[in-house]
């Protein structure tokens, strides 16, 4: 027990020399390649058990003949197990720079195909992490065309619409100016028409720029969803009367939500704005409210004709306003919407978004209908 004791001491002396010399090896190659760093660990390994066997057999007196058979024998394995190291590496190193072009394609137009061929289980984890954030950053960029592409729409939309009103005012003030309105009154309140018109507009832009910001504080409250469609009848009823649209408000359930009242009397003001508006004459526009499950949906429905599929996804973009979209059943007037930069909607979806809720359209018969779905109290 005790021979066996010292041999293993003496082997573990050796090894442990060797290890250590080959650590600092290790650290001086750290920023070589994988190939260099596999084959100093297999030289590590080999030389490990020559020094061991080296120190074992210097301490047993074995003979030169049984030494150069043991050190012959070791010589071997050295030499096949670098052999296989630099196989290895060399195979790894040339996966890796395979991932690095591939890599770099992907850095420059955005799409990553991982290469051909059998890799380990690293590499072939690298490279689906890879593929998953070419996606991500494909969608991303996309995203980021359709907004550029929607604030292009916007600043052109927005510019022509500006610039009616201003040539109006302009030609109304240079006639009251040069004395030559027949009616002043008429031209003041003309005026002040304009005025609140462009005021509506500006004052659409700076809610929606506090939306995309993420700016917009709310104040959330219980309150009753019959009082916040109550509300948002009363003021749109004015204009429903103008446009010759009936409002129907039966079916709103007494539900509670916790929502910032103001911001969602806007929402709603802003759905039966947009449905009033695009309702032909003696239409109907229906509000309704209910809870299912865990939220609550309040839906506005139109007269409107319904709109195209493919305009669906993008009613609610920031400066959609679907001139060609709608159109009322055949034989039927609608009444042409006055000029707007298409930012109720985009509002809308912004606010409900902000209450952690979702707003979408669908086409139902005759018309289409909005539905805002909110988180119900608990």
């Amino acid at each position: 027990m005790k021979d066996i004791l010292l041999i293993a001491l003496f082997a573990l002396g050796g090894a442990v020399c060797a290890g250590v010399l080959g650590a600092l090896v290790l650290r001086l190659v750290r920023h070589r390649s994988v190939a260099v760093s596999l084959t100093v660990i297999a030289a590590v390994t080999v030389t490990a058990m020559l020094a061991g066997t080296l120190a074992v057999a210097q301490a047993m007196f074995l003979s030169g003949h049984d030494l150069g058979v043991v050190t012959l024998v070791l010589a071997m394995a050295a030499v096949v197990s670098l052999a296989v190291a630099l196989l290895l590496g060399r195979w790894v190193v040339a996966r890796s720079r395979e991932l690095s072009l591939a890599a770099r394609d992907f850095g420059e137009d955005g799409s990553f195909a991982a290469p051909p061929g059998l890799a380990t289980a690293e590499l072939a984890a690298l490279s689906r992490e890879l593929a998953a954030t070419s996606g991500k950053l494909a969608a991303s960029r996309e995203r980021e065309r359709a907004l550029e592409k929607s604030r292009r729409e916007l600043v052109a939309w927005i510019s022509h619409d500006l610039r009616t009103p201003l040539a109006g005012l302009r030609a109304m003030s240079e006639a009251l100016e040069d004395g030559m309105a027949e009616d002043p009154a008429r031209y003041h309140r003309q005026i002040r028409t304009e005025v609140d018109r462009l005021n509506s507009m500006v004052g659409d832009l700076f809610e929606l720029s506090r939306i995309h910001a993420g700016a917009l504080a709310l104040s959330p409250s219980r309150m009753s969803v019959y009082d916040l469609v109550g509300d948002a009848l009363s003021g749109v009823d004015p204009l429903a009367r103008e446009h010759g649209v009936r409002l129907v408000g039966e079916a709103v359930d007494r539900v509670p939500v916790e929502v910032d009242g103001k911001e969602m009397t806007r929402v709603l003001a802003n759905l039966l704005i947009n449905a009033i508006r695009h309702t032909p004459a003696d239409g109907t526009v229906a509000i309704a409210a209910s809870r299912q499950a865990d939220s609550v949906v309040v839906s506005v429905t139109d007269g409107c004709g319904g709109i195209p599929a493919e305009d669906l996804p993008r009613v609610f973009d920031t400066g959609w306003r679907g001139t060609a979209a709608r159109t009322p059943p055949a034989g039927e007037a609608v009444p042409v919407p006055p000029a707007g930069a298409g930012l109720g909607l985009a509002i809308v979806r912004g606010i409900v978004e902000a209450h952690s809720g979702h707003a979408v359209v669908r086409n139902v018969p005759g018309g289409c209908r909005f539905e805002v779905t909110l988180p119900a109290p608990a």
